[in-house]
């Protein structure tokens, strides 16, 4: 405190930091950098433990003897939905009903902003089915849920059966303590949500849906069931959610418990846990695994059903079957026992799990990196904005040269007032029309050029978007008199604060999300200015937008997957992403892309305008 307290220590102190900020801020970027790479790094981690008193280990055996019944049972359900071509409802309303649960369904319907070419659906119309185990031994004012989403072709009938299975086992025992709520819904992640819109009595993305007849207790817990063949090689747990949102890590460590006690192979992002983390290749993999997690939570869309789940504050993950190539198999007996025994655990807990953690990241099933760890590689590059605010303000409060008649010139602090209110206003008008043309002008691009209602939306977000670079000439006809060399820097430090307050909001929802563009914007709001070579320098700043960010990311994504393409690929799989992004909008309510379109893509204008102040 004195440091800052004593004038002439804090002068000095300021002075040294105006006088090495370059260097600190490249050294700043350099540890934020290699502290998030360390991350992976299994001595730096935390070992996966269970916070949560109820759900701790016991002796009772899980048990599961109807595996291939449920089979069966799936392989009928196959054959009532190619009948029908689409959801057997009634089928499934009376193999509820002969399982002794309560049944009702529910119909929605939902047209969507755009035709979705990759599910092929635009006017989607559906019915969820669901049945209620009552709790026999409890006042029913919690419940559970097992949900199975009915897929088109011959995906995910066995997760149907194996559903049924459980439902007539759990029907046979009298320790439930919770409802259990038995899910079969249509169309993905559409028909969850208006299942539980219905269930909570809320109406937040404007689809039409019919009451729910048939209500359980407050949801504790969900999980998602994904099968799509008789036997399987591991299991796949998926936890990112709707915007980045993550289960409670109990959760993800009760599923991991009972893998290794009944000897099923887990993974992670389709990645087995290694031993070997003290040599290159075990390190290389616990950082794909890593940063796997980090591109799904960024993109802020649900991966999987249980994503939708998360918003209400119920801890839901989904269980994906993986049928490759090892020679280890696993049954639905031993699928069934295991869940079987997660229910069980769950239906201990006497209040929602919320000793663990709710902010983490996973580079394996056996090691986390918690919150503590992981925000510092975030906060070394935060503070490179403050150190150039700070060196941009003890720039503008030098005192100004006075004229030669000793007057200080006031002219130019009106004219530099103005020219740094424009660009504020048109970069953030071009934000709100890059958010709101797409839709509104798909009508009207369609009508006048070859493209579909699709390609229309992603085309003229693209238009929007470059139409954007024109700002500098745009922004200098509104501004009266010259532009002043103090007001790029007035301008600078608005945008810099600007960007830091962003970014620190932005990662403290969605760290991954954050700490991506963090990686990104920050080179450009620290070193950016009117005086660097133009045509470098913008070739830099459009490298580092947050479209091209986007672009490499899809590349960077299927690399991570193992799963290369080539540019052509990539660029149309770049297009589906953003046409992907704006229906997670306006269909589940992911904020990634208001939060690009309305703030960072203006803020990055801000800086573009810099570089060409005149």
């Amino acid at each position: 405190m004195g440091l800052l307290s004593d004038p002439n220590r804090r002068q000095a102190l300021i002075s040294l930091l105006t006088r090495l900020n370059a260097p600190i801020c490249v050294v700043c970027y350099m540890a934020g950098v290699a502290w998030f790479m360390g991350l992976a790094f299994e001595p730096f981690t935390l070992r996966t433990y269970m916070s949560e008193n109820a759900m701790g280990s016991t002796m009772v055996e899980e048990r599961f003897p109807a595996g291939e019944r449920a089979l069966a049972t799936g392989r009928e359900f196959a054959s009532q939905k190619n009948k029908v071509d689409g959801m057997p409802v009634d089928w499934l309303v009376k193999a509820m009903q002969a399982r002794g649960l309560e049944v009702f369904t529910q119909r929605f319907t939902r047209t969507l902003p755009f035709p979705d070419e990759n599910n092929e659906r635009y006017m989607v119309k559906g019915t969820n089915v669901y049945g209620i185990l009552r709790a026999p031994r409890a006042p029913r004012t919690e419940a559970l849920v097992l949900s199975a989403p009915c897929s088109p072709g011959d995906n995910n009938n066995q997760a149907v059966g194996l559903l049924l299975g459980l439902a007539q086992y759990f029907r046979n025992q009298i320790f439930w303590a919770k409802d259990i709520i038995f899910l079969v819904n249509e169309h993905d992640l559409i028909g969850m949500q208006a299942w539980l819109e219905g269930y909570h009595h809320t109406n937040t993305t404007g689809m039409d849906w019919s009451p729910l007849q048939g209500r359980g207790g407050s949801i504790q817990a969900a999980l998602s069931l994904e099968l799509s063949s008789d036997v399987i090689t591991s299991l796949d747990l998926v936890l990112e959610g709707l915007n980045g949102q993550l289960p409670n890590l109990d959760l993800a460590n009760l599923f991991y418990a009972f893998c290794q006690k009944i000897g099923v192979l887990c993974t992670i992002q389709g990645k087995l846990p290694r031993n070997d983390w003290d040599s290159v290749s075990g390190y290389s993999h616990a950082v794909q695994t890593m940063m796997l997690m980090v591109m799904k939570q960024a993109s802020g869309r649900p991966w999987g059903d249980h994503g939708l789940f998360l918003r209400y504050h119920i801890e839901a993950a989904t269980l994906k079957g993986i049928n490759s190539f090892r020679q280890h198999k696993t049954d639905t007996t031993t699928i069934g026992r295991l869940l079987e025994g997660m229910y069980r655990k769950l239906n201990n807990l006497l209040e929602r799990l919320h000793q663990s953690y709710f902010f983490y990241l996973m580079p394996s099933l056996s090691h986390f990196v918690s919150i503590g760890y992981y925000m510092p590689a975030f906060g070394l590059l935060a503070v490179i904005l403050l150190l150039r605010a700070l060196d941009l303000w003890v720039q503008l409060v030098t005192p100004a040269a006075p004229t030669e008649d000793g007057v200080v010139d006031v002219e130019q602090s009106g004219s530099g007032v103005l020219s740094v209110l424009t660009p504020l206003v048109i970069s953030h008008l071009t934000g709100t029309a890059l958010y709101m043309l797409p839709i509104r002008f798909q009508e009207m691009a369609v009508e006048h050029f070859p493209v579909s209602e699709t390609e229309a939306v992603v085309l003229t977000a693209i238009a929007v978007y470059t139409a954007g670079l024109a700002l500098p000439h745009n922004t200098h006809r509104f501004v009266s008199g010259e532009a002043t060399e103090q007001g790029w820097r007035v301008l600078k430090l608005v945008a810099v604060l600007y960007l830091a307050v962003l970014l620190g909001c932005t990662a403290l929802i969605n760290f991954s999300l954050g700490f991506i563009l963090a990686l990104t914007l920050v080179p450009v709001a620290a070193f950016i200015t009117p005086h660097v070579p133009k045509v470098l320098s913008a070739f830099v700043l459009v490298v580092l937008s947050p479209a091209c960010t986007l672009l490499f990311s899809v590349f960077f994504f299927q690399e991570l997957q193992e799963m290369p393409v080539s540019f052509q690929d990539g660029w149309l799989l770049y297009l589906s992403v953003i046409s992907q992004g704006i229906l997670d909008h306006f269909l589940y309510g992911s904020l990634v892309y208001p939060l690009i379109a309305l703030m960072v893509y203006p803020c990055w204008l801000l800086f573009w305008n810099i570089l060409f102040w005149k």
